[in-house]
């Protein structure tokens, strides 16, 4: 067994540096790196706070066998980052491939920006009146009586500074060119701000026509 380990020793050393040498050259032989924007998500948000002001991609660097890099779906890989920690305010984070989520074949190999910058807000709830959005006018010799709206305001909730600033929310565009009678519509809100929640979505506007009565001579 020793004549094993001690007869051409350094013939056998230069085997195992060369099949060493090999194994890296395999391995590394054929790789790739691409760059790939990817959003951002949040975890762990404290009660009652909003975040609104947050960059929405960073760009990642993302080293793997070429052959598999070309098959990676963006839905594959994303940025997670808990904010359990926050206070209202502006914070900075720093990002870590820790952060990263992929599949276990790629590598990160950079991150930009790897500082971002968070401001949250408290959340606020309060009602606003709704406000239909008429369009167009009846069939000549009708005309409009009354225009009802159910529920006639709704709760939005969202970052302190957006919903302070709403008074009111008007809905979609309702066309009633050329209506000779009256009609309900289901109508959606106007409203396309992400970080505002509300308590319905679409609201009922009752529009009432009459037909316009001319007095004989």
């Amino acid at each position: 067994m020793k004549n094993f380990f001690t007869t051409n020793m350094w013939l056998k050393l230069a085997s195992l540096f060369l099949a060493t040498g090999l194994w890296f050259l395999v391995m590394l032989s054929g790789r790739s790196e691409i760059t790939m924007d990817i959003p951002i998500t949040f975890t762990n948000i404290p009660p009652e706070l909003e975040v609104v002001d947050y960059p929405k991609i960073i760009t990642v660097g993302i080293e793997g066998q070429e052959r598999l890099l070309k098959y990676l779906k963006p839905d594959e890989i994303s940025a997670v980052l808990d904010i359990s920690e926050a206070r209202a305010g502006r914070s900075f984070y720093t990002l870590s491939r820790d952060n990263i989520k992929l599949p276990k074949s790629f590598l990160i190999s950079s991150i930009d920006p790897e500082t971002i910058s968070l401001k949250l807000e408290p959340q606020l709830k309060k009602a606003v009146s709704v406000r239909p959005h008429v369009v167009g006018s009846p069939e000549k010799g009708f005309v409009i009586v009354e225009i009802k709206v159910e529920p006639e305001s709704v709760i939005l909730e969202g970052p302190e500074s957006t919903i302070a600033k709403i008074k009111t929310i008007k809905t979609e565009p309702l066309d009633i060119n050329g209506i000779n009678r009256s009609l309900i519509y289901k109508a959606n809100l106007n409203l396309s701000d992400p970080h505002i929640k509300k308590n319905v979505d679409k609201v009922e506007v009752n529009i009432s026509v009459e037909k316009i009565n001319k007095e004989t001579p």
